[in-house]
């Protein structure tokens, strides 16, 4: 009998069946936050990086990576709330990530200093990305980018 991973998810071959890169319903990330849970983003990166890879699509990692950096460290810092993170590869290869938090404050840019160490988050979102936005819900955001595959 499999055993249950740290996220809910078992370990073994049903495991591995759930990133066929020939299934579109099995192209999916799936991922919480503690509130603060800083540490947890270096976690999701890695993730992320071996699930695109086994999808078939590496050459999204790295600038997806970057992306679901930045919107999950906005939304653990700026919110005081948790995170759910949803990464779904369409069968048109289109790569949607979407950071769900509990706040319905938007997020803001920022003209950071030249030396700042931080506030370009969403200056790298809209410059890289193809596609993104914010949805407000009943229960907080969704903030989402979406990246297609060459």
């Amino acid at each position: 009998m499999p055993e249950p991973g740290r996220h809910g998810h078992s370990r073994g071959r049903a495991a591995d069946r759930e990133y066929e890169p020939g299934c579109a319903l099995h192209r999916r990330l799936h991922a919480a936050f503690a509130p603060a849970d800083l540490v947890a983003v270096g976690e999701i990166r890695h993730r992320l990086r071996a699930a695109l890879s086994r999808w078939g699509v590496p050459e999204l990692a790295d600038t997806a990576e970057l992306l679901t950096s930045e919107l999950v460290t906005n939304a653990l810092l700026h919110t005081g709330e948790g995170a759910v993170l949803e990464a779904v590869l369409t069968p048109e290869q289109r790569l949607r990530i979407e950071v769900q938090d509990g706040t319905t404050r938007l997020p803001g840019r920022r003209a950071p200093a030249e030396w700042a160490t931080s506030g370009r988050g969403l200056l790298l979102v809209e410059s890289l990305a193809d596609d993104w936005g914010v949805h407000l819900r009943g229960d907080g955001k969704v903030t989402w980018f979406e990246l297609g595959a060459a």
